[in-house]
């Protein structure tokens, strides 16, 4: 009998009509550093630049589909042309390496402040409840949430539109492809859950109606890409933004069966052992595993995140739990983690202070491992 050969992370695989020579994955991660405008500039080129690698997917920070999606200051964005041009140059530099690189399509939802909406209005969201805690303002303060302004039925088509405009505009750009954050409290995740979703028309009251808005948004950017260029991230078990579901298993199995048909590049779980890790250093205890969880109800390719080390995630694989594993905070202070992690090399301690705005401390200035060795 032929021994079954199980996969590594350095097994290359297929994501959509990409082959990728390696399962690490960089995680879509919130830095803070767009230019005037939301737009990317020539330090977030260098930036996805230096993490780029022949044959391997980076998934680039969560850019707004709107001017009402922002909910943090220099937060880039996906919906003016100046936005779009800017990618153009994060796109180049990471082509050039000979890198895959997504975007993620994002919409805060009632995550957000009022400086930050056009007019100085209230945040949008599904429903008029005030999120627990504290957002930072345009000027970089900390302020509590507001409670926002649920969204009327005839402004909801105005969301999928949204959806649909950023992604044509992220093809245009010259991405690979794009995920949709439907994930950590924000917008499609609101409309998702039962405690943030209080409506009583069509996108509200059953598992159906709450899944509406994300299924339709899945739909509409699929008609612009083609699925096989769409992943979709989701927190099943996550808490994140004053997030969370009291049954997640019947909501999340519906939603991953009605996603499972379009035929998606691929599936991106937060694990639930990490939930809200970019604002604090968490690992929550006696939570379900995400990927192991759900993997059964996923036919194609499935991506986690969420506090592993190189020998868990070689051994998420190798288990068939997950196909691919994205890293977020050690990707930030290892600009060459896949290397790192293929020869066992030592990962360079990330300094979180540096995490959210500022320039290139913390950002681009960042070692390659054969470099420190030199040194």
């Amino acid at each position: 009998m032929t021994a079954t050969v199980r996969p590594s992370l350095f097994t290359p695989f297929r994501i959509g009509p990409y082959d990728l020579a390696h399962r690490i994955v960089m995680a879509p991660l919130t830095r803070m550093r767009a230019g005037p405008g939301n737009v990317p500039r020539p330090l977030n080129a260098a930036y996805y630049g230096q993490r780029a690698t022949p044959g391997g997917l980076i998934i680039a920070e969560a850019s707004q589909v709107a001017a009402h999606g922002q909910g943090a200051p220099a937060t880039p964005g996906i919906h003016s042309h100046e936005q779009r041009d800017g990618w153009k140059g994060v796109v180049d530099a990471v082509h050039a390496k000979g890198g895959v690189i997504f975007l993620q399509l994002w919409h805060v939802g009632r995550i957000s402040h009022r400086s930050h909406q056009p007019g100085g209005g209230l945040p949008i969201a599904p429903s008029a409840v005030r999120p627990e805690g504290k957002g930072m303002s345009a000027d970089w303060t900390a302020q509590p949430f507001e409670t926002p302004r649920a969204l009327e039925g005839d402004e909801i088509p105005g969301i999928v539109a949204a959806y649909r405009t950023a992604a044509d505009n992220a093809k245009a750009a010259g991405f690979d492809g794009v995920e949709i954050h439907n994930a950590n409290g924000y917008l499609l995740e609101q409309f998702l859950q039962s405690r943030t979703n209080l409506r009583t028309d069509a996108y509200g009251g059953t598992i159906e109606n709450r899944a509406r808005l994300p299924l339709e948004v899945a739909r509409a950017v699929c008609d612009v890409w083609g699925a096989d260029r769409v992943g979709i991230r989701l927190s099943p078990f996550g808490v994140a933004n004053d997030s969370g579901e009291a049954e997640p298993m019947p909501l999340y199995s519906y939603v991953i069966g009605q996603l499972a048909p379009l035929g998606l590049a691929y599936l991106h779980l937060i694990e639930p052992r990490a939930s809200g890790a970019g604002q604090r250093e968490v690992n929550h205890q006696n939570v379900p595993p995400g990927a192991e969880t759900f993997r059964p109800l996923w036919p194609g390719v499935l991506m986690t995140a969420g506090n592993f080390t190189g020998d868990a995630a070689e051994a998420a694989v190798a288990q068939n739990h997950a196909d691919a594993i994205a890293f977020g905070r050690y990707f930030i202070s290892n600009p060459d983690l896949p290397e790192r992690l293929r020869i066992g090399a030592p990962l360079t301690p990330y300094h979180r202070p540096t995490f959210y705005g500022g320039d290139v401390a913390g950002y681009t200035d960042y070692a390659a491992y054969a470099a420190e060795a030199a040194e």
